[in-house]
C-alpha cells in the first residue's frame, strides 16, 4: 500500500479493501502507518466501507465480509464500490458503441455509469433491464435531447439492484437482437464462469446473451474470484472484457485463456 496522506478518500477506502480482502483483516494503527493519516480519518474510512456491507469492524480494526452466494447487495451499497474503476471501464467500454447501433445494457452500477458516456451517442436503439440505466438516458433526452437514442425498458420483477427480470423479461429479450451486450456481473472465475446470487437474473442474463452478435462483460478487478449462486455464462462466451487495471497479472493471463479479448481501462 502506498504511504500517501493525500489520497482522496474513495482511493484511500479503495486500497483499505484491497488489503483486507488480501489479508483477511487489518488493524487501524497498521493502516495509519501505511496511508499516513489520523487514526479518526481511517475509523471515519472503515465506517464508510462497513455501511457498504464490504468489511466488519472489529475490535481495534475490520476484517472481510464472508457473504453468502445468495446475498445480493442493493444498488446504493455497490454504487459506492470502486467509483474509480468502474469510470475507467465506462470510458473504454463506451468506445466501442458506434452510432445507430442496437445495444443493451443489464443491471449493475458499472452499466450505470456506460450509459452515461452514451447519451452523447447518435441514433442508438438502447434495450435494458435496468430502472437506473433508462433513467440516465430519459434524463438526458429531457435536458438535452439526446440524439435520435431510443431506449426500451423491459418489464418484470425488480431486484435489489434495480433490475427487472424474470418471464415478462425474459420473453421481451429473447424477441429482440442487439449488436452488443453490455453484461454487469456480480463475479467472474475461470470455473464457475459469470454468476449472480439472483436465480431470475440469472435466466434474464442468458437470454441476453443468446439475443446478443458480441457479449462485452464491464466489471472491475474485485469481481475476479468471486462465485455467485448462478452461473450464467462461461467465461468462453465473453467476447471482451474490460476491467480496470487493478486486475493482477496473473488474474488476466488466466482470463485470457478464456475470453477472445480483455481490455485493461486505465
Amino acid at each position: 500500500m502506498a504511504d500517501n496522506g493525500n489520497l482522496l478518500a474513495e482511493q484511500r477506502r479503495a486500497l483499505i479493501l484491497d488489503e483486507v480482502r488480501r489479508r483477511g483483516g487489518v488493524r487501524v494503527n497498521e493502516l495509519t502507518r501505511q496511508l499516513n493519516v489520523s487514526d479518526m480519518t481511517i475509523r471515519r474510512d472503515l465506517d464508510a466501507l462497513a455501511r457498504s456491507g464490504v468489511i466488519e469492524k472489529v475490535h481495534g480494526g475490520a476484517v472481510v465480509v464472508e457473504e453468502a452466494r445468495t446475498h445480493e447487495p442493493g444498488f446504493e451499497a455497490k454504487s459506492v464500490l470502486e467509483p474509480s474503476a468502474k469510470e475507467q471501464i465506462a470510458l473504454a467500454a463506451a468506445q466501442l458503441v458506434t452510432p445507430g447501433s442496437a445495444i443493451a445494457l443489464s443491471g449493475g452500477t458499472t452499466t450505470y455509469a456506460l450509459a452515461q458516456h452514451l447519451t452523447e451517442t447518435g441514433q442508438l436503439t438502447v434495450v435494458t433491464n435496468s430502472v437506473r440505466v433508462a433513467d440516465v438516458f430519459e434524463r438526458a433526452q429531457r435536458q438535452n435531447g439526446a440524439p435520435g437514442t431510443t431506449v426500451v425498458l423491459t418489464g418484470g420483477v425488480r431486484t435489489p439492484s434495480d433490475a427487472l427480470v424474470g418471464p415478462i423479461a425474459d420473453r421481451a429479450i429473447r424477441s429482440l437482437h442487439f449488436d452488443l451486450l453490455f453484461l454487469g456481473t456480480h463475479g467472474l472465475s475461470p470455473e464457475a464462469g459469470l454468476s449472480t446470487p439472483n436465480l431470475a437474473e440469472a435466466e434474464t442474463n442468458r437470454n441476453f446473451i443468446a439475443s446478443a452478435r458480441r457479449v462485452v462483460a464491464v466489471a472491475d478487478h474485485t469481481k475476479w474470484g468471486i462465485v455467485g449462486l448462478s452461473t450464467f455464462a462461461a467465461l468462453a462466451e465473453v467476447d471482451t472484457w474490460v476491467t480496470d487495471s487493478a486486475l493482477p497479472a496473473e488474474a488476466a493471463a488466466a482470463a485470457r485463456e478464456h475470453v477472445r479479448e480483455l481490455i485493461l481501462a486505465d
